[in-house]
């Protein structure tokens, strides 16, 4: 599974959390190991998307990721922000192994929109406001979203290098192998339909 970057700018919309749950399901129902790529800068914003319940339909995928019980790796490429990064198989729902490349952004917001509110009276009080938000978005991304600081807290298990990716993603599948997952006995969830 991954995001397209070229399309909506790798947003995720109602139909694409379907399409992404649906997916998740059938893997998991035959047993075929998920690979997610991570692009994710959010879940599709606007009145359209929240009258035909973007919140429903993301948690299809939220709830796919969680129940599957298959070998779950993820690889974010780029951006990962937000609750959109959390629905595309982060390790707060059950993945197995994530990677991150090193210029990869995981936080809860882009720099951007992140540093126009966490430092606002900065920006303002400043003679030089637009240099003033400059240095606070770089001082963002230094000091909160960048892998390293998602790999401290645990949030990702690997910063590799893009060259890295294939021989990472085998060497975890091939660790998963054998997974198993005892889980109570239930006849099934309730997924939000």
């Amino acid at each position: 599974i991954a995001n397209q970057p070229k399309i909506m700018a790798g947003s995720l919309d109602m139909n694409a959390a379907d399409k992404a749950a649906r997916f998740v399901r059938f893997c998991d129902a035959f047993n075929i190991p998920l690979v997610t790529l991570t692009d994710v800068p959010a879940f599709l914003p606007g009145v359209a998307q929240e009258h035909n319940g973007i919140i429903r339909h993301g948690a299809k995928l939220l709830y796919a990721f969680s129940e599957a019980t298959v070998p779950k790796v993820n690889v974010i490429l780029r951006k990962a922000y937000g609750g959109a990064y959390i629905a595309m198989n982060s390790k707060t729902i059950g993945a197995d192994m994530v990677f991150a490349w090193p210029s990869a952004e995981i936080a809860v917001m882009g720099p951007d929109g992140a540093a126009n509110i966490i430092f606002k009276k900065d920006i303002t009080a400043s003679e030089n406001p637009a240099e003033t938000r400059k240095e606070k978005i770089a001082e963002y991304r230094d000091k909160f979203s960048n892998p390293y600081v998602a790999a401290a807290r645990g949030y990702i298990d690997d910063v590799i290098e893009p060259s890295e990716t294939r021989a990472k993603i085998v060497m975890a599948l091939e660790m998963l192998n054998t997974k198993r997952e005892n889980r109570p006995a239930k006849k099934h969830g309730n997924i939000p339909l």
